[in-house]
């Protein structure tokens, strides 16, 4: 039997836990990055179009210290770092990728919405 609506997302509700670790947009970019397999810090800069080097480290800690992603830093000179989805964090290119195909199906919708609902307030 499911829970009534609502108390699936009450306070304390590991489901309110695990949506507010990934509703991030930057996690859900840094996730999808990740997909194809283990990426250094320079790489998942390029592959995240926009994110800064600070905000990729704060996102990466964050997916780290939840269970999502795993670092793994190699004895060289100079130092090399690498980040890789967990087994935990795998469970999640489903659904990233569900919600990647409704946003390329239904991006431009947005954006003409947004567009439109611009152009009504400035009038």
């Amino acid at each position: 039997m499911s829970p009534p609506p609502g108390i699936m997302f009450m306070s304390d509700c590991p489901a309110r836990t695990a949506i507010e670790v990934i509703a991030n947009k930057w996690s859900v970019v840094t996730l999808y990055a990740l997909r194809d397999g283990p990426k250094r810090h320079s790489e998942l800069v390029a592959l995240s179009g926009g994110i800064s080097r600070k905000v990729l480290t704060q996102t990466l800690r964050r997916l780290q210290s939840n269970g999502l992603i795993d670092r793994q830093r190699y004895a060289e000179v100079p130092p090399r770092v690498e980040y890789s989805l967990t087994p935990l964090g795998r469970t999640l290119q489903e659904p990233i990728a569900m919600l990647t195909e409704w946003a390329q199906a239904h991006g431009e919708a947005l954006v003409d919405f947004q567009e439109s609902t611009a152009a009504n307030q400035t009038h």
